[in-house]
């Protein structure tokens, strides 16, 4: 079947079989940071925004991307360079497998709770799995990020929800 959606800003068509995941159809276009460490939904490694909201590829079935906006990583380089060196200064970004499905979910978190407490990160980070860095640096790099996109909206004069 032929599936018709957006990627990254950019229409794309691909042909792909009824029982294809969105993670083997971003595969198949060369889309590197979306990674699968569990085949089972488990990891976090595969997550990409569909139509806004954070997903996990490898349980999207890929004829239901038809129509939709797909973004990935690769579509968010100004955020991922900006949580990219919270985490290089944290020392929480050691192999680096798993930072781009991290990195999805952190912007997510950032949007829906921009003032999460470090309890609230780890519960919504519940989902992603490292093996490398452990995940206290890896909170240090979130908690400061969302304190530089705080301070970037209240330059902006705009307000933060508060808890």
């Amino acid at each position: 079947m032929v599936i018709g959606f957006t990627l990254n800003g950019r229409k794309v068509t691909v042909q792909a079989e009824a029982d294809d995941s969105l993670y083997t159809v971003l595969r198949a276009l060369h889309v590197s940071s979306v990674k699968c460490g569990c085949e089972t939904t488990n990891c976090g490694l595969c997550t990409v925004y569909m139509n806004g909201r954070a997903v996990l590829s490898c349980s999207v079935p890929a004829p239901r991307c038809e129509g939709c906006e797909i973004v990935t990583l690769e579509g968010l380089q100004e955020e991922a360079k900006l949580l990219g060196g919270c985490l290089a200064d944290e020392g929480a970004e050691q192999c680096g497998f798993c930072a781009p499905g991290l990195m999805m979910n952190v912007f997510a978190l950032a949007k829906e709770k921009p003032d999460a407490a470090p309890e609230e990160i780890d519960a919504y980070l519940a989902g992603n799995l490292c093996r490398c860095s452990g995940y206290m640096s890896q909170r240090r790099a979130i908690l400061r990020y969302l304190e530089m996109k705080r301070d970037a909206l209240a330059a902006d004069g705009q307000e933060v929800r508060e808890r």
